[in-house]
């Protein structure tokens, strides 16, 4: 699947680190930023997460939700979150289908081995539920900070 910035994003429901079922529809009146990511206790998703986690509050002080996705199952989550100390919402994907909506799950090839699995992508979504910027195969450094302009420059 495409998606097209301008859009609305496609909308999910999806277990959660809070013990809750999350719809992307719970967020309207906020901005969104959701990151999909790898796998929990990775080096490169660990950086990620925390650096999200470093300038939390300043996406929270713009209106800004942030969402983390992965295939873990919640019970890797929660060990995520109480190791790194996250602020935010982390959801279970295990069977992929938001991934696959989004089109970030696609075949990696790592060491001559080819695989499905999520390619590292974030979304911003404005309050009224439309994407407004996409990043695709996402380099770690660097990208919290561009995120974090974009925010800032709605």
């Amino acid at each position: 699947m495409t998606l097209t910035e301008g859009n609305l994003a496609p909308d999910f429901e999806l277990p959660s680190s809070t013990g809750e079922t999350v719809k992307l529809s719970d967020y309207r009146g906020q901005r969104v930023l959701i990151y999909f990511y790898p796998k929990d206790m990775t080096s490169s998703c660990t950086q990620e997460a925390c650096d999200f986690r470093d300038r939390h509050e300043e996406f929270v002080g713009l209106n800004t939700v942030i969402l983390g996705i992965s295939t873990d199952p919640m019970s890797r989550h929660d060990k995520f979150i109480a190791k790194y100390g996250l602020p935010f919402t982390l959801l279970s994907d295990e069977e992929h289908q938001v991934a696959e909506q989004y089109g970030v799950w696609q075949l990696k090839k790592l060491y001559g081995k080819e695989y499905m699995g999520i390619v590292r992508s974030t979304f911003l979504i404005d309050e009224e539920g439309k994407l407004i910027k996409e990043w695709s195969k996402v380099r770690v450094k660097g990208h919290i900070e561009a995120a974090l302009e974009a925010v800032k420059s709605l």
